[in-house]
């Protein structure tokens, strides 16, 4: 997969369905050792999920390079996806000229929210939401028309894209964090506003502005938990028992 270009003027390549599989037979998968993670590879696994932070501060650098991009863009495009509908695309949008067009209808955005959460809305516009202008790589994450696929989706169309596309961005996250580098998801977007900006097709959802590159620390922990604005709860808060059947 090519990475996207970073010309002034990004269009996506396509919106087009994705292609069924061509043979409906269950694949069978003999035991191989080769596909059993050993206890370092499974510890690095483990660790790179521990250790993924949300990051909002970077180092400026120069472009990743292309074949680092494309790697790291692969491993998003590997994700999980119901029905195999792939609903992601991703825009590049590294240059000044996009930089500097974006970020109003970040700020924008912030601000409504700093007004949003009332009392608490001066200590909000202390805290960095984003890194639009420093990181190395900047892309949109975007949500592609619906390929009208129902396997799996027949009832929760919507969910199940949106939920698919999040997992390519997770799958981004860890490679990034594997590689050494941050990765910051910017949600404080006017939807209609972005998708105005990026000239996205009928159908077509911006889920999120995503900031990449070298950062100079990883945060020991998630940012907002370091700066006291919020606690992260414990598992044993989030099992729930079920009712009898």
């Amino acid at each position: 997969m090519t990475p996207p270009s970073s010309a002034d003027s990004p269009r996506p390549s396509t919106f087009s369905a994705t292609s069924s599989a061509t043979s409906s037979a269950t694949p069978t998968a003999a035991p191989d050792p080769q596909h059993r993670f050993d206890d370092v590879e499974r510890a690095a696994v483990y660790r790179a999920i521990a250790l993924r932070r949300d990051m909002r501060h970077f180092t400026p650098s120069a472009p990743l390079p292309d074949e680092q991009l494309e790697r790291l863009l692969q491993a998003a495009h590997a994700a999980p996806s119901v029905g195999l509908m792939q609903p992601w695309r991703f825009m590049r949008l590294s240059t000044t000229a996009w930089r500097e067009r974006l970020m109003p209808i970040v700020e924008a955005e912030r601000r409504r929210t700093a007004q949003a959460l009332g009392e608490r809305g001066a200590e909000f516009l202390r805290l960095k939401v984003e890194g639009l202008r420093d990181c190395a790589e900047l892309l949109a994450i975007v949500l592609a028309p619906d390929d009208g696929t129902v396997f799996g989706r027949r009832s929760l169309p919507r969910e199940m894209a949106w939920c698919s596309a999040a997992c390519a961005v997770q799958n981004l996250w860890l490679a990034a964090r594997a590689e050494h580098l941050g990765l910051g998801w910017v949600s404080m977007f006017d939807p209609a506003a972005l998708r105005q900006a990026l000239a996205l097709p009928e159908g077509a959802e911006p889920l999120g502005l995503l900031c990449l590159g070298p950062v100079p620390d990883f945060y020991e922990q998630p940012m907002l938990e370091a700066t006291g604005w919020r606690q992260a709860r414990p598992l044993r808060e989030m099992l729930m028992e079920p009712p009898a059947p």
